[in-house]
């Protein structure tokens, strides 16, 4: 039996109390000719996803409709068929985003079940990028409701995203996470409910699916693979309200880039030929380099060398058409050096050492964010330690490990990690030493 994320997050925005709700349900009972005699208690057990009987579930719907003016459905308060409603193909707008906020919320107090969730596959993996593929498009994403938002509130939302995706960068998703997650609670959500036009409503669920993209990023970056699949599932389909289909390409890329990390890797070539092929005309040479190159790396895993290739001449060509100043916000992570990562990465799984060290190197010399340069830092040391140079590794593996320092991320725990056992397995001094400054950092619980 699972929270009742919806009903929770429903008498949060209607400024419920569950003693409240207990009196205004018995009330509304009463009009019907009913003996009613719940309190507090009872409404802890419903939010706990315990099913309230007869005809209580018809009147919470009633007493929270009164108290938001607008139609509230069984679905809506979680107590809807079972197997239906939330998940069901083609949720509209209103719906979605009652969902959407209960997860931030159920999110930002740490229910367990939300991060131990695995990663779903198959179906229900495929289907919100075929509906954000296909029609229907939402015609108008108007809506009304207590506050009205205006202009500078897209700014915040928009400048938001910029200050949370700079603090994974330098302090990592676990740290990060729980600060943005706050911040889609206590600002996104209201703003999703509140009143907008048509016009000004695209640009809202566009920043917010912004927002939305990082919190994935965050819980990717922390283990929970689950947890980040429904953000990045969200921001997809926060992208079609916005008929931005440029930034939908964008968060699909970070879906390939999951599928790869998850050994998905036909899914991985599919998403990124789906994104490729609905943002044809809209997305842009940096985003387009960071997908093909992730299709090499997924076609490199499949033991496809000819196809893998071949997406390593693609996205070399699109990457030398980058021009950054003509890039969205979001495709910044795109930065001089990282189709060289990516293309290393796939000469690797091909066997091919030479080309691998060739692009890893170079990706080692071009400018990074620190988050970044430890990650092209494991990778030049994993090469390294693949052409039998353990000397050169166990350098590149300190400057990795220092680099590392102050950020929480599993991420980056799991290439210390792997680096360390290969530096063992190469029984020399400064390989040895290496590993042990590895083991100091690695001793630091996050």
């Amino acid at each position: 039996m699972q929270p009742n994320t919806l009903l929770d997050a429903l008498l949060d925005e209607a400024g419920v109390s569950n003693a409240g709700l207990a009196d205004r349900v018995n009330r509304a009972g009463r009009a019907r000719g009913l003996s009613l005699r719940y309190e507090h208690t009872a409404v802890a057990r419903w939010l706990k996803g315990q099913r309230p009987r007869g005809q209580v579930p018809d009147l919470i719907c009633e007493v929270l409709a009164a108290r938001l003016r607008r139609t509230v459905t069984l679905d809506d308060i979680g107590l809807g068929v079972p197997g239906g409603g939330p998940s069901a193909p083609g949720t509209p707008l209103a719906g979605f985003v009652d969902r959407a906020t209960a997860l931030w919320r159920s999110d930002e107090q740490q229910r367990p079940y939300l991060v131990d969730a695995p990663a779903v596959t198959g179906t229900p993996a495929v289907v919100p990028v075929w509906e954000w593929e296909n029609p229907p498009e939402d015609t108008d994403v108007s809506r009304t409701g207590a506050a009205r938002v205006e202009p500078a509130d897209i700014a915040l939302l928009t400048e938001a995203r910029a200050h949370y995706e700079q603090m994974y960068r330098k302090a990592g998703g676990i740290a990060t996470r729980a600060r943005i997650v706050g911040f889609l609670t206590a600002e996104a959500a209201p703003r999703l409910r509140g009143s907008y036009s048509d016009a000004l409503g695209r640009s809202l669920h566009r920043a917010t699916g912004g927002l939305v993209a990082v919190a994935g990023i965050c819980a990717y970056d922390a283990d929970a693979h689950g947890l980040a699949q429904r953000y990045f599932h969200q921001a997809l389909r926060l992208a079609k309200a916005s008929g931005d289909r440029a930034f939908g390409a964008y968060v699909i890329a970070l879906m390939v880039n999951q599928s790869l990390l998850l050994g998905e890797f036909r899914q991985a070539v599919a998403f990124a030929e789906a994104a490729l092929r609905a943002a044809d005309g809209t997305i842009t040479p940096a985003l387009a380099a960071d997908l093909t190159a992730m299709q090499a790396k997924a076609y490199a895993r499949l033991g496809d060398g000819t196809a893998a290739r071949d997406r390593i001449r693609r996205a070399e060509a699109a990457a030398e058409r980058i021009a950054p100043a003509a890039e969205p916000a979001e495709t910044g992570y795109v930065q001089p050096g990282l189709v060289n990562v990516q293309v290393a990465e796939a000469l690797l799984s091909l066997g091919d050492l030479a080309g691998a060290y060739e692009h890893a190197a170079r990706a080692v010399g071009a400018p990074s964010h620190d988050r970044g340069r430890v990650h092209r830092l494991a990778l030049l040391c994993q090469v390294e330690l693949c052409q039998g140079e353990a000397d050169s590794a166990a350098r590149t593996a300190v400057e990795m490990t220092e680099r590392a320092r102050g950020m929480e991320s599993r991420r980056l725990r799991d290439r210390l990690r792997e680096a360390r056992e290969h530096l063992l397995a190469c029984d020399a001094g400064d390989a040895r030493e290496a590993a042990e400054l590895i083991d100091g950092a690695l001793r630091v619980p996050l």
